[in-house]
């Protein structure tokens, strides 16, 4: 917003000003769409390894058949290595993941209300222009409290 608002201290362009936000919003994005391909990758991967883990378990176990106190444990590593696969990414990556993809949208919002707001000000709109606007970003429920704490004068 600090910056926005010096380029329209500045005199600077009302489009310049929309392109130079808008392609740091595009950054952002791209940035934050890198963080959850990766952990989209991992999630996606999780379980595949704890099959890995499975064969792996059934392999020795497999090969040591005529010991059967090495049956067990080896069994025990085939059946906890999917099970860690398949925990690690319900219930930790894909939530996660879910957390960021939420973080980065209300992100964007925030940051496409701070682009309006200034090439607003800049137009030189009313106040109350300038909350309609920006109240339109928000959800009916936050937009009645919005009124409620300020009603229109």
């Amino acid at each position: 917003m600090k910056k926005g608002l010096r380029m329209v201290v500045d005199s600077v362009d009302p489009e310049v000003v929309r392109t130079i936000l808008e392609t740091e919003l595009n950054q952002m994005n791209d940035r934050h769409g890198r963080w959850l391909k990766m952990l989209d990758q991992w999630a996606k991967l999780a379980p595949g390894m704890g099959m890995l883990g499975t064969v792996q378990g059934l392999i020795a176990m497999m090969k040591n058949l005529e010991d059967k106190s090495r049956i067990g444990p080896n069994m025990a590593v085939a059946l906890i290595t999917t099970y860690y696969g398949a925990m690690m990414a319900n219930f930790l990556i894909i939530p996660l993941m879910g957390k960021l993809a939420g973080q980065d949208a209300s992100e964007t919002k925030v940051r496409e209300m701070i682009i309006e707001g200034i090439l607003s000000i800049q137009q030189g709109d009313n106040p109350h222009i300038l909350q309609m606007k920006l109240s339109s970003y928000l959800s009916p429920d936050a937009q009645k409290k919005l009124e409620e704490l300020h009603p229109a004068a």
